[in-house]
């Protein structure tokens, strides 16, 4: 009876160490977790958490990458060698069925940043948009811009022209130059074409427009995302990256100038002036659990059903969204 009694205990006692290890080693604490943002927009809400990472004010220990090519950033999910990811949305449930789950998305950062600037013309509606010639960046901006013209009645009325200027930054200077009357660009293109050409107007909200065709569910373009196994291996540090994560995009939306710093200083925007005034302008956020899940699978319904493509030819599954 006491050799029964005293295996029991000894059981008990190793059951009660394994979970008190367990609990302890769900944080990451033998590296630094690998982060990658892009640069633009999608990054802006992690530059001062990278500040307070440098200065070893974080609870976590990151090591932080900016990169310009959404493909390497994929690549690294992959193989492994990124564990959380900064991503356009579509780009995400793309790489969620890429990797046949592999990837979960844990936050919203960015809602909508495109705009319609126009050459001296007014624009007030998307009606007004009829029987004209709308060049847009190809991909993303291109397919949000196709979905808003079906939902208001305008496909075949409107031209979109995605080829012409498919960069950013081509489609900006075209703008600037006089060569384009309507134009579709992102923050903080809108801001440096509008502050190099004062003939240029800010016409149409795209966010707003967006709102009006899907029962106020908001327009979603910038994500982060995690590896699914690092998540289910480390889930006390995607709980602290969350945390602080979003004590970053509060920082940067209460705090432009300061962000715009950081921004500057660690690569993910050149121009600290041009950010810190195209910061309001682009509406940095941070949504997370079932707040996440509702955005984000309207906006891939949406994707769908004009560009199957972009997310990967299927609508991701439930286990898809971390915490919701």
């Amino acid at each position: 009876m006491k050799k029964i009694l005293s295996l029991t205990l000894a059981l008990i006692l190793i059951a009660v160490s394994l979970l008190a290890f367990s609990s302890c080693n769900d944080k990451k604490t033998d590296e630094a977790i690998k982060v990658t943002t892009l640069n633009g927009t999608t990054g802006f809400g992690m530059a001062p958490l990278m500040k307070e990472n440098a200065q070893g004010n974080t609870a976590n220990k990151y090591e932080f990458e900016v990169q310009t090519d959404p493909s390497l950033v994929l690549a690294g999910l992959i193989n492994g060698s990124i564990d959380i990811a900064a991503l356009p949305t579509n780009a995400a449930a793309n790489a969620y069925n890429k990797t046949n789950g592999g990837v979960q998305i844990i936050a919203i950062n960015t809602l909508g940043v495109l705009y319609l600037v126009t050459n001296n013309i007014e624009v007030n509606s998307m009606s007004d948009l009829e029987g004209k010639t709308i060049y847009c960046p190809a991909q993303n901006p291109t397919f949000i811009l196709k979905y808003i013209v079906e939902k208001n009645n305008l496909s075949g009325k409107v031209t979109i022209d995605s080829t012409t200027y498919a960069k950013p930054d081509a489609l900006r200077e075209a703008v600037v130059a006089g060569k384009v009357d309507y134009a579709v660009l992102p923050e903080p293109m809108v801001t440096i074409a509008t502050s190099a050409n004062k003939n240029l107007k800010t016409t149409l909200d795209f966010t707003d427009e967006w709102n009006k065709i899907s029962n106020g569910k908001q327009l979603v373009q910038g994500c982060v995302v995690v590896r699914t196994d690092f998540a289910n291996q480390y889930p006390g540090s995607v709980k602290e990256f969350l945390k602080e994560y979003k004590s970053s995009i509060e920082s940067l939306n209460n705090n432009p100038s300061s962000a715009a710093a950081a921004i500057k200083e660690f690569g993910i925007f050149a121009n600290e002036a041009v950010a810190t005034k195209a910061i309001p302008n682009c509406n940095i956020a941070y949504l997370d659990g079932n707040d996440m899940k509702n955005a984000m699978s309207n906006f891939i319904d949406a994707m769908n059903s004009v560009a199957p493509a972009s997310i990967g030819n299927a609508i991701p599954n439930d286990d898809f969204y971390y915490g919701a």
